[in-house]
């Protein structure tokens, strides 16, 4: 019987929020899944499907990770076998890489396809090798009954790739073993975005060659026919991530060749959570202010002190349509009080709200004169605004008066005194009692609103 685990994604070195403790549990949940099911189960192998690393260049504490983890396999007598993925792999104009480096190290195994300098028409640029002790190069290593391939980071060239890379397996296959395969790449039908992925046809021609599919790439759980695997990443690398199922499978082979992967996701993971709240017909801050906390308080996972879990990362999106300027919501005092409520490790905010100035105006008809459509809009806009709602009317009148005025080059000073005028609440009542006398300046006022009546009635 042949034993076991394939993880991948582990994105050491992985920074999200500007969290410290985020680095952290990158190394928490590669360590523990080592420990609990690696050494603990008892496996002949690990399997690290690539991305070992978040990027080409590490830092000492993500090597510092890298090392607690592979020395504690290392004396366990546990080889790791690894290839290299789309963040950790070399760069195109060197021969070095921090996997390479652990690999000359003895620390793991690291598998890659040979080039071939000339190849015969038809004939794969590069060739499986046999694993070379002495030089700690080669493209297939053989460990307890398994012959394991190694290969490259195709990206979008996995399905042109995929012929080629039969022809060297087929090559390179060892009778009588365990025929496992590494690759790092998307699979079609396993994506929420549209970019180009390895179709499951183009997959399913390495069937005969293969025996057990170690995928990588992709953050989440998935099985292909008992046949091809992918884990996940072990840790949440974004909050976008949060409701993926992720960790790792632990393989058995029987004696006959088939295949028992269990999943298994019981090590330290963070735990995320997402809550929306509602803007619409808030009338003012203080209103959502008051309801995101109550949300908070009714939905939120809070966290236990004196619990051994990780406190949780919350995100809070605020949605709808707000009835002011955005600039009246005091976000850091709410997320700051979110905080205090649930004990999170961190708290984002994220005001995804429509702003009222993005509102238009419906059921005009097409033919709707072009004046009566700009003071239909613009009043579906004011209207938008609950300072305003009552008065939206008036207040595109004003508005379109306004324009006017400064089309007709009237002096600003001109303009300053209508809006002010007609932006005071009191501007509608403004008519003088019978028994008193108009002031001048309520005269001006009266006389300046039959004009702005007298024009808007014309158009």
């Amino acid at each position: 019987m042949i034993k076991f685990l394939h993880i991948s994604d582990v994105h050491l070195g992985c920074r999200r929020y500007n969290l410290e403790e985020r680095t952290k549990d990158f190394f928490r949940s590669w360590y523990d899944v080592i420990v609990s099911h690696a050494i603990q189960g008892g496996v002949d192998f690990v399997l690290i499907a690539g991305d070992f690393f978040d990027r080409r260049q590490i830092d000492p504490q993500t090597m510092n990770h890298a090392l607690a983890g592979l020395q504690l396999l290392k004396d366990a007598g546990v080889p790791v076998v690894a290839i290299e993925g789309n963040h950790d792999r070399r760069d195109a104009v060197s021969d070095y890489s921090w996997m390479r480096s652990f690999s000359q190290a003895g620390f793991l195994i690291l598998l890659e396809p040979a080039r071939v300098a000339e190849t015969a028409e038809g004939s794969p640029p590069w060739e499986m090798v046999a694993w070379d002790e002495e030089t700690h190069a080669g493209s297939y290593v053989d460990i307890k009954g398994a012959r394991i391939f190694g290969t490259h980071w195709y990206g979008t060239s996995a399905n042109a790739a995929m012929p080629m890379l039969a022809e060297s397996l087929r090559r390179a296959r060892g009778e009588g073993l365990f025929q496992i395969l590494m690759l790092h790449t998307d699979v079609e039908g396993q994506l929420n975005r549209p970019i180009p992925a390895l179709s499951v046809e183009k997959l399913k021609e390495l069937r005969p060659l293969v025996d057990y599919v170690a995928l990588g790439h992709t953050h989440k759980r998935f099985e292909l026919d008992n046949w091809a695997f992918n884990p996940g990443s072990l840790e949440a690398c974004s909050i976008d991530e949060y409701r993926e199922e992720r960790g790792a499978f632990l393989v058995e082979v029987g004696d006959d060749g088939g295949v028992n992967a269990k999943f298994i996701d019981d090590y330290v993971q963070r735990p995320f959570q997402r809550i929306v709240f509602d803007v619409s017909g808030a009338e003012d801050p203080e209103v959502i202010h008051a309801g995101v906390i109550e949300t908070v308080r009714r939905e939120a996972r809070a966290h236990d002190p004196e619990s051994d879990e990780p406190a949780p990362i919350i995100e809070i999106s605020l949605r709808g349509h707000l009835g002011f300027k955005n600039s009246l919501l005091d976000l850091r005092k709410m997320r700051e009080e979110a905080l205090k409520e649930t004990g999170a490790l961190h708290v984002m905010l994220k005001n995804q709200s429509v702003p009222v100035e993005y509102a238009v105006a419906a059921g005009l008809d097409e033919n709707t004169t072009r004046a009566h459509r700009e003071r239909r809009i613009i009043a579906d806009l004011i209207s938008r605004d609950i300072r305003f709602r009552d008065r939206a009317s008036e207040m595109a009148e004003l508005v379109l008066e306004a324009k006017r005025r400064a089309l007709g080059d009237e002096p600003p000073e001109s303009i300053v005194e209508l809006i002010e005028q007609k932006m005071e609440p009191s501007a509608r009542a403004a008519v003088p009692a019978a028994e008193e006398a108009p002031s001048p300046g309520a005269l001006g006022a009266l006389e300046r609103n039959a004009e702005v009546t007298a024009v808007t009635s014309e158009q």
